[in-house]
């Protein structure tokens, strides 16, 4: 049978940290466009209680979305230790492709993809470069086609990335602004041969794309007259944290049972991180699903705190960092079933579930 497999993977998180009191000089408005008269001091209490995030990690001036997803694919395509002339595709999963620092103009032709294959130095003509656009949820959806493209014979190797700069694509006078960060994370995956399953055992994608589409969009400044772009993030907190408790655990689950695996048997759940709380409930609620009252120790590591969310970086590079025994105490051992998980713009969710060989 064929199995598709993660043989290297790699990171990069900016060196640039920014706390949340690098924000007490801004000013936030709500969202009908009136100042908030709080003290900042107050409103980013709040936030954190919130959200857990402490920092953030922003890309230096002279980055670009494509610099970062090439560091963490450089790192990958090492450690998996191929010809990166024999890769068949380049999957790089982001929201807006290069975004200018200054008149943080939008930039995404050529794709982020064919950049990144430049930026490498890739001559190999067959090796197609594609954009997976796909909101939050976008590198661990990269994964799913890139194991499709397996199964139909089409391809061997794919480097898939997940990189972005929100930091340069938020309203400063938004409150949310302060959840957003960049980074990249990549692997290498391979189609491998064997007389048994591991890698990619089960999975699932689902989108609503009816009201839910406007949970998470763009828009204007929430303050009139803001000269800055009017490309920014915009998020309604409260319609994202329900429907994610809603949809994310039953999808999870059934990724679970599809695979086969009993959920005491599952050592990590690797979940993208807009915000702890949110994180910390779809846990919960998914191990209650199974009628489990206590989350297992240490079985949902969290980067929020320090890194913030990065899109689709995050579930990436929380990867990268527990392969290399990075993430506190946090490891992978052979034979080890984790899960991966998201859910984003679109609105999309999925889930993989992964063992390890």
């Amino acid at each position: 049978m064929l199995n598709t497999v993660i043989t290297g993977s790699g990171h990069f998180l900016p060196k640039r940290i920014v706390k949340n009191t690098d924000f007490l000089h801004y000013e936030f408005y709500d969202e009908q466009g009136v100042f908030i008269e709080k003290p900042v001091s107050e409103i980013i209490q709040k936030f954190q209680e919130i959200t857990e995030i402490e920092e953030r990690r922003y890309a230096e001036d002279s980055d670009f979305t494509s610099d970062l997803a090439v560091y963490a694919a450089q790192q990958a395509i090492e450690e998996a230790g191929v010809d990166k002339e024999d890769l068949d595709y380049i999957i790089v999963a982001n929201n807006y492709g290069d975004i200018d620092p200054t008149h943080r103009q939008v930039d995404n032709m050529p794709s982020l993809a064919t950049r990144v294959k430049h930026k490498l130095g890739i001559k190999n003509n067959h090796c197609r470069p594609y954009d997976m656009l796909f909101g939050c949820p976008g590198w661990i959806e990269g994964l799913i086609l890139a194991h499709h493209l397996f199964l139909s014979g089409t391809a061997t190797k794919a480097l898939v990335i997940g990189a972005d700069t929100l930091s340069r694509a938020v309203d400063p006078h938004d409150r949310t602004a302060m959840i957003f960060a960049d980074g990249a994370g990549a692997v290498v995956l391979e189609s491998k041969k064997a007389n048994r399953k591991f890698g990619i055992i089960s999975y699932d994608t689902l989108s609503d794309s009816m009201d839910e589409m406007t949970y998470l969009t763009n828009d204007i400044s929430l303050k009139e007259g803001y000269e800055g772009s009017k490309i920014n993030i915009k998020m309604r907190g409260r319609k994202v944290y329900e429907y994610a408790l809603r949809k994310v655990p039953a999808l999870i689950k059934r990724v679970i049972d599809n695979s086969g695996v009993d959920v005491n048997s599952i050592q990590k759940i690797l979940l993208h991180q807009a915000n702890a709380k949110m994180d910390h409930a779809m846990i919960e609620r998914l191990f209650r699903l199974y009628n489990i009252t206590e989350v297992p120790h240490g079985v949902a590591p969290m980067t929020v705190q320090k890194f913030g969310n990065s899109s689709v970086a995050t579930v990436p590079t929380m990867y990268d960092l527990i392969a290399k025994k990075q993430l506190e105490n946090h490891e992978f051992h052979p034979g080890d079933n984790i899960v991966l998980g998201s859910v984003g713009a679109g609105m999309n969710i999925n889930a993989i579930l992964y063992k390890f060989e």
